[in-house]
């Protein structure tokens, strides 16, 4: 049941979002139409049609004449909307999943970290990628939180790019990294991310290095690929 005291469309909307990436509805098949969301979780049908068009715009649904509504398979679903995200990482974290992502960091975040260096005279820029290592420290220590310190150091680098494609893309990371750390970081047996590979990071961004501020990240995130590949290797046989 929704409940009447908070947004009914943004709570209509993720709970059929969280259901059709979970697979309750067939991948192809009708999906139910607004008249009967209504009558199912007795809401108005402004609030179904809206839901309906949220739905539809994260590319999990789409209408077609004669059809009606169909659920799409998930080539379809815009995996960098943050909500579909957080539904597939809750759903269903799977290793392939964190193979792809690792894909996509791997492509972005060392480059991202050389444009990073080659604005290291911006202090406002580099300064929170200090402030984020400091809290990784603290954290070695019990003093902070592992996990979101790991998360603000690598969102930072993405700010510090000065690229606007790049920034925008913080929520979509954000989102993916609380469950890719966690994950990798349980492949390898320990709690905490290794803060001297990330101080190397933070000391060829802030000499002005972009090839080795490059080539660090680009070591971290390959380190984390071959646990990935080495797990799935494992499962197969």
């Amino acid at each position: 049941m929704l409940d009447a005291g908070r947004n009914l469309t943004y709570q209509l909307t993720h709970q059929l979002g969280a259901a059709i990436i979970q697979g309750q509805y067939a991948v192809d098949k009708t999906f139910p139409t607004e008249a009967e969301l209504s009558q199912q979780f007795n809401i108005s049908r402004s609030v179904t049609r809206e839901a309906v068009k949220m739905l539809t715009a994260k590319g999990l649904i789409a209408s077609r004449p004669r059809q009606g509504i169909r659920v799409m398979p998930s080539t379809h679903w815009n995996m960098f909307d943050p909500d579909v995200l957080t539904w597939t990482l809750n759903s269903r974290p799977s290793l392939e999943l964190l193979k792809e992502f690792t894909q996509l960091r791997l492509a972005i975040e060392p480059e991202a970290a050389a444009l990073a260096a080659e604005n290291c005279q911006d202090e406002d820029r580099i300064k929170p990628i200090g402030v984020a290592l400091a809290r990784m420290k603290s954290a070695d220590e019990g003093k902070d939180d592992p996990l979101e310190a790991d998360i603000d150091f690598h969102c930072s680098i993405l700010a510090a790019s000065n690229n606007r494609f790049f920034f925008q893309l913080r929520d979509f990371i954000q989102v993916a990294l609380r469950v890719s750390i966690a994950s990798t970081n349980q492949l390898k047996g320990v709690l905490n991310a290794n803060y001297d590979d990330h101080k190397k990071i933070y000391d060829a961004i802030c000499a002005g290095k972009p090839d080795a501020a490059n080539a660090a990240v680009r070591s971290l995130l390959v380190e984390a690929q071959q646990l990935i590949n080495n797990s799935i290797n494992s499962r197969k046989s």
